[in-house]
C-alpha cells in the first residue's frame, strides 16, 4: 500500500478528524432533538 506525498498532505491528523467526527456527531444529535421538540409540539 504505497501513496503518492502529495496526498497525505491533504489529510488531517487523525485526532482533529476524530475531533471534528465528535462535533458533528455532537451537532446532529442537537438537530435532532431540537427539530423533535418542534415537530412534537
Amino acid at each position: 500500500m504505497t501513496t503518492p506525498p502529495e496526498e497525505q498532505r491533504y489529510e488531517p491528523p487523525p485526532g482533529v478528524g476524530k475531533l471534528f467526527l465528535w462535533i458533528l456527531l455532537f451537532a446532529v444529535a442537537a438537530l435532532a432533538v431540537v427539530l423533535g421538540g418542534i415537530y412534537f409540539t
